[in-house]
């Protein structure tokens, strides 16, 4: 059996369809893709993060450490979305896969010939479950009545870091009460039903994860400005994409700007920005997490309403050269007018995907590193997922009456300024409520931590 139909007819456009086992053949390798991808995902960064558990001066190891973690995915993004791209296209898809098959062999004998000096953190409950748990003991002890102040009720800690919840999200407070020692409690100690009675560890991990929901939500957003690639390509279609005399940038690779200006911000700011800051105040200086994500958030507005703009630019000179009836159409203009937008969309991920990653990190508990490490990519999924809906909705609003649509298939009729425009009044909304949900959040631990050493130095 042949793993693929036979090619297509040059004489003809007929095709021969794929088989049923072709099919299922193909459906089961972008499964083992996804399930693999979402593992690694969701695995790596806690897994790096906890080999500097014990490292002095952890916050600014971590904070190094994310970014440079995030270099190396860009940078290796670059290398897929344009040497793969062009091996793709001139040597074929058989090479192109080949030679990814054989980096993810390396990667993985690689990753194993390090495992002697790892530090393994051995799994210690089901988490998940943990959470599930926590939502159904407090619904069913919802009639249990709670006062401000109250310190006779005694709460369930066997196991427990915490010997008492905190005084947020009180009501959840209600599934680590014990309301009858001799019901509630075997000889152990131990809860008889978990799912009536919770540690004061596992309702301060639910309590964690509800807190940074908001924040995480902008991540959302934001990554809505994203999801825009078959855009991109067909906007590099029309462009000259020609640098110097020889080389001409394939058009699905014009997304890589944006991950090139990625990798040159990281290393800015973590070799030239950071040092400078450290040796101007005499002491190691890493800018909030706070402050490094509403900088990205602002700067994505600043990419969406650049990119609005210079598609606008781009579909005057399309219709002045007489190119509106033909998208195929290579105007004179140069693919780098494109480069300010992706800059701006490159300076924004740098600064909000990596310290979005870091505040998940150290805002949750330890034992939900895993959960949040698979944050980012969760808000990505999600984003692809509005973002469908999104352009479903505006084709749907902008096609009625027989006008063209906005996100038209030809490129010089519709009106992706206009989609572009609307992105940015999403993305300045954004900002807002971005603005209003870290003030509401308070300081990080990080930070609390830092009031705290300083305040003792000053007793000192």
């Amino acid at each position: 059996m042949q793993a693929k139909p036979h090619p297509c007819s040059e004489s003809s456009d007929s095709c021969t369809p794929a088989t049923t086992p072709q099919l299922i053949l193909l459906c089961t390798a972008l499964i083992m893709i996804a399930v693999g991808y979402g593992g690694v995902t969701s695995s790596s960064l806690a897994f790096g993060a906890d080999q500097l558990k014990h490292f002095q001066n952890n916050a600014s190891k971590i904070e190094s450490y994310f970014s440079w973690s995030y270099a190396t995915s860009s940078f290796s993004a670059i290398v897929g979305s344009v040497g793969l791209v062009y091996l793709q296209e001139n040597y074929g898809w058989r090479i192109g896969y080949g030679v990814l098959v054989a980096l993810v062999l390396f990667a993985v004998l690689t990753f194993f010939s390090g495992s002697v000096w790892y530090l393994r953190l051995n799994p210690t409950k089901n988490l998940v479950n943990g959470l599930f748990k926590v939502m159904v003991a407090s619904y069913r002890n919802r009639n249990i009545k709670l006062f401000s102040g109250d310190t006779e009720l005694e709460y369930h800690s066997k196991g427990s870091t915490l010997s008492h919840p905190s005084g947020k999200l009180r009501f959840l407070n209600k599934a680590c009460i014990i309301q009858d020692p001799e019901r509630d409690l075997n000889g152990e100690g131990t809860a008889v039903n978990p799912w009536k009675l919770c540690t004061v560890d596992q309702v301060e991990e639910l309590k964690s994860l509800i807190k940074i929901m908001p924040i995480w939500i902008t991540r959302i957003v934001m990554s809505l400005n994203t999801c825009q690639g078959s855009f991109a390509v067909l906007q590099a279609t029309s462009l000259d994409r020609h640098i110097g005399s020889k080389f001409q940038l394939p058009a699905g690779s014009v997304s890589s700007f944006a991950l090139v200006f990625i990798v040159a911000w990281i290393i800015l700011y973590d070799r030239i920005l950071l040092p400078l800051a450290s040796r101007i105040r005499g002491k190691t200086v890493h800018f909030s997490t706070k402050s490094r994500m509403g900088c990205g958030v602002f700067i994505s507005f600043l990419s969406m309403a650049a990119m609005a703009t210079m598609e606008g630019i781009r579909r005057a000179v399309a219709i002045n050269e007489g190119y509106e009836n033909n998208p195929d159409g290579v105007l004179h203009m140069s693919i780098l007018w494109v480069l300010p937008q992706y800059a701006l969309m490159g300076f924004a991920e740098g600064l909000n995907a990596i310290s979005q990653n870091e505040f998940y990190i150290s805002e949750l508990p330890k034992s939900m590193s895993s959960i949040a490490s698979s944050l980012y990519m969760l808000s990505m999924a999600i984003a692809s997922l509005l973002s469908s809906f999104l352009m479903t909705t505006i084709n749907n609003l902008t096609n009625r009456g027989g006008k063209e649509s906005w996100i038209s298939s030809n490129i010089n009729k519709g009106h992706y300024d206009y989609l572009h425009w609307v992105l940015a009044g999403l993305s300045i909304t954004n900002f807002l409520f971005f603005l209003a949900f870290s003030k509401a959040y308070g300081p990080l631990k990080d930070e609390k931590f830092e009031a705290q050493g300083t305040a003792e130095d000053g007793k000192a």
